[in-house]
């Protein structure tokens, strides 16, 4: 008990808890917050680190599996090829890692490698989502299709390609697939697709935490406080989600994915400006917050401009996101009519 009281302890139930509630919001993230969290906060090693957070993730990411199970809405037979490709690169992931090097300072500097880099890439994927659904808004959208032929080939290379990143990292369960499987199926509805994604994420997540505990072992005083923080911040986050504006979270994510990606560059033994430069390294990662906050919205602006919308206005990032295959909440080209940035009326204001 006087383990789980520790200013370590309670931080990282803290981290744990936090990043939980963004979860609960928005369904992505996790992996992709969690493990630089713990880095940053210098809790223990990477590889540990690693092995608890795809630990703790296999824990409540079973739950939420279990209630899409329950009310259907999850793609068995497409799961099923998912998890083909996934579960014997996420196992397989971590022992070409741990082949790599039999030096523990290489072995971390390669994890913080791999995971900046996943980073890096589980960002570019939440922008290029928003980018096919901009597209297919000025296409008219897609036709629902619930039960998509199944194309085996490149659905068990997009599973082997997550369950890679997800064995070496714990980072791409959610941004990475379900970006694919938007591409691949975008008939689905995004409640197919978050529950498809969930039933496959489980045996993902288990199949690379047993391989990590086999290599690594499980450090307890990592995984408990990370755990206890974790549960209850999902449930928080789930049930306030319809209150909150998820397309500013989801934003912000982005920002913060993309910092910490080049932040672990750098933690990784990339140094472009040459050994002890940390300040100025430190400057750089902070710019580069700054530029994707003020840079971002213009660049978006004048991807709208492009397919023939205003900067700003309607259809906004939140519809944007609802878009796939969703009967309900289908956005449209904008009327004389439409609700424009600051318009309360707009679903996030945007």
């Amino acid at each position: 008990m006087d383990d789980l009281l520790t200013l370590t302890a309670l931080s990282i139930a803290a981290a744990g808890f936090f990043v939980g509630i963004v979860v609960g919001l928005t369904g992505m993230g996790g992996g992709a917050l969690m493990t630089p969290a713990l880095i940053f906060l210098g809790v223990g090693h990477t590889s540990a680190i690693v092995t608890a957070d795809l630990t703790a993730a296999a824990i409540y990411k079973t739950g939420g599996a279990i209630t899409h199970a329950r009310e259907g809405s999850p793609n068995l037979r497409l799961a099923a090829w998912l998890v083909a490709g996934s579960v014997p690169m996420a196992f397989v992931g971590p022992y070409l890692v741990d082949a790599l090097t039999d030096d523990p300072e290489q072995l971390e500097q390669t994890l913080k490698l791999c995971i900046g880099i996943a980073l890096l890439f589980a960002a570019s994927t939440y922008a290029l989502r928003l980018y096919i659904n901009l597209r297919r808004v000025r296409g008219g959208g897609v036709q629902p299709e619930e039960n998509p032929r199944i194309r085996p080939v490149p659905t068990l290379l997009v599973g082997m390609l997550g369950g890679l990143l997800v064995g070496v990292t714990s980072v791409g369960s959610g941004s990475v697939i379900m970006i694919a499987l938007l591409m691949l199926y975008p008939g689905l509805s995004a409640v197919k697709l978050v529950g498809t994604d969930l039933v496959q994420a489980v045996p993902l997540v288990l199949a690379a935490a047993i391989a990590n505990i086999a290599i690594h072992g499980l450090d307890w005083d990592l995984l408990i406080p990370l755990v206890i923080g974790s549960v209850p911040g999902t449930i928080i986050g789930s049930r306030i989600a319809p209150r909150v504006p998820q397309s500013y979270i989801r934003r912000g994510i982005v920002v913060v994915l993309t910092m910490s990606g080049v932040a672990l560059l750098f933690k990784a033994g990339l140094h472009p400006f040459g050994e002890g430069h940390e300040t100025l390294e430190a400057i750089v990662v902070a710019l580069v917050g700054v530029a994707m906050l003020v840079l971002v919205p213009v660049v978006w602006g004048l991807l709208r401009k492009q397919t023939g919308l205003p900067m700003f206005g309607a259809p906004t990032v939140a519809e944007l996101e609802r878009v796939p295959g969703d009967r309900r909440r289908r956005a449209t080209t904008p009327s004389p009519t439409a609700p424009r940035s600051g318009d309360p009326t707009s679903p996030d204001g945007t």
